[in-house]
């Protein structure tokens, strides 16, 4: 289960209307337990780039990485944290 201490979301700009739907990008911290392997002292987040069309939400790429360095972690999310990821983004996405 991911636990989650921040985020923040913004919308990505297409000023050319070349993507369809609506991009947003994620910033999660994570609170990381020191005995878990993903653990770091600079802290970990995920960034997430999440696409939103015609009511559909998913998870277009995300990045695991040091909060403080933004160093790219070289872990993949498990599948139920992966989904557990997609649903809390689903339910952050701005209004409008």
């Amino acid at each position: 289960m991911l636990a989650i201490s921040s985020y923040t979301v913004e919308q990505i700009r297409d000023p050319f209307g070349i993507i369809a739907g609506n991009r947003y990008e994620f910033m999660i911290n994570l609170d990381i337990q020191e005995e878990d392997e993903l653990y770091s002292e600079n802290g970990v987040s995920v960034r997430a780039v999440v696409k939103e069309a015609n009511g559909e939400v998913s998870i277009v790429t995300y990045d695991v990485m040091e909060t403080t360095t933004q160093r790219i972690l070289e872990f993949d999310l498990e599948d139920d944290e992966e989904e557990e990821l997609a649903a809390f983004c689903k339910e952050h996405l701005p209004e409008g």
